[in-house]
């Protein structure tokens, strides 16, 4: 095969899989010698979640790219909540960098990934996929607390990897059984870790809350903020251009 006929060939190939040399890789040795980032930098979310979106929105955020991590979220064997919900979200940031690796608008994008995994003592409860697992959670939740556990994951631009698992306790109160066949007939527990969504009709269930709520609806805010804010993201632009603009 000619080189010339090679090259055309390969034009067609998917860039969503990293080559040994990524344009990724590439931007960051350019960055080095250059001493910076060169232009506004970028942030994929590895989610397509609308709960993350409408909590990141909050915070004058707007990603530049969705792209969602398909992953094996099921827990290794005497795996404990934390170490779980840590493994899964950088294991999603990590399958988001390699799809973006030579896509020539985003490759050198900072990346963000989330998981968020209900648990009481060992037990993980996930999102259930059929209305008996979702009865079945509910009562087990109902008249006790339990944790909401999320795992940060950012990949900064030159792939530095940062983590961090942030910790909500949540007590229900006891919940009739009509009270759940109402929940369950809803459908909200669709999709939602635990089998319930605190942002909408389970927002009655909740006697106590200890620590972010905001964490619990999908995403801690102020600690992603803050992982942002110290790996250089600009944050604050989007408020002081809002800030601009209301002022015209």
């Amino acid at each position: 095969m000619t080189s010339v006929k090679a090259a055309f060939l390969s034009s067609f190939k998917r860039t969503d899989s990293p080559r040994r040399e990524t344009l990724r890789r590439e931007l960051t040795r350019e960055r080095a010698r250059e001493g910076g980032p060169p232009g506004a930098p970028k942030l994929v979310l590895a989610s397509a979640s609308p709960r993350r979106l409408m909590l990141l929105a909050q915070a004058g955020i707007v990603p530049d790219a969705l792209r969602p991590a398909s992953i094996d979220e099921t827990a290794r064997t005497a795996e404990m909540p934390r170490a779980l919900a840590s493994r899964l979200a950088r294991s999603k940031a990590e399958t988001a960098r390699d799809q973006i690796a030579n896509d020539t608008d985003i490759a050198g994008a900072y990346i963000l990934a989330a998981d968020t995994v209900v648990s009481v003592g060992r037990r993980v409860f996930g999102k259930p996929e059929h209305i008996e697992e979702a009865v079945a959670t509910l009562e087990r939740l109902s008249g006790r607390s339990h944790r909401v556990l999320t795992g940060i994951c950012l990949i900064t631009p030159d792939d530095k990897v940062r983590t961090k698992i942030v910790d909500t306790r949540v007590r229900f109160k006891h919940l009739a059984k009509s009270e759940i066949e109402a929940y369950i007939a809803s459908r909200e527990w669709r999709g939602k870790a635990g089998g319930y969504a605190i942002q909408g009709l389970a927002g009655c269930f909740v006697r106590t809350i200890t620590g972010s709520y905001t964490n619990v609806v999908g995403l801690p805010l102020t600690e992603v903020v803050s992982l942002l804010i110290g790996e250089g993201f600009p944050v604050h632009f989007n408020w002081l251009r809002a800030a601009e603009v209301d002022s015209e």
